[in-house]
């Protein structure tokens, strides 16, 4: 029978040849994530030539100092107001039918252009010239339009409202608490 083995020798490595490994290891790595490595580099290169290199390093060195800034500034009830403001406008432009609204933003943006062509003139409009700009196609579907819009504006949303309903609920809510 073999007899047992009861002194292990671990193979020490030299220093050489663990660096030698380390930098085929790094090497084999950059070789496998070439495309991902030169991508990274033409972006940290357009961060460097816009100036946004320097920028974060000015950053990253005064950080304490602008991390209480930016604390101090969320920390007020006007960032708190305009959060929750955006975070509603963001709901209502969800709601918003763009179909609906391209005929209206491009008559806007006519509308728009015929302004800045007549900006500067001196030119007064009289009663008269109202009440025959009314016979004019253009103005006569403009009112109309406008009309349209201001009786669309009037209607009843009140059952489409969903803060104002989450607001009154709140309200009720506390007054019961008071009671």
């Amino acid at each position: 029978m073999a007899k047992a083995t009861k002194i292990i020798k671990r193979l020490e490595v030299t220093e050489e040849e663990q660096r030698t490994r380390d930098l085929k290891e790094i090497e084999d790595a950059f070789i496998k994530n070439k495309d991902a490595l030169l991508g990274s580099l033409s972006v940290i290169n357009h961060m460097h030539e816009k100036g946004i290199i320097s920028l974060l390093n000015g950053l990253f060195g005064q950080g304490d100092k602008v991390l209480e800034i930016l604390v101090k500034t969320a920390d007020t009830p006007e960032t708190s107001n305009t959060l929750k403001n955006l975070l509603l406008m963001m709901g209502v432009l969800g709601t918003l039918d763009v179909k609906q609204l391209e005929p209206l933003l491009l008559k806007v943006n006519a509308g728009a252009a015929k302004v800045a062509e007549h900006k500067d003139t001196e030119e007064k409009t009289s009663y008269f010239d109202l009440v025959r700009a009314l016979k004019d196609p253009e103005i006569n579907r403009s009112i109309t339009l406008l009309i349209t819009f201001l009786k669309g504006m009037g209607e009843k949303t009140d059952h489409k409202e969903r803060s104002t309903e989450e607001f009154t609920v709140q309200k009720k809510d506390k007054g019961k608490n008071l009671g």
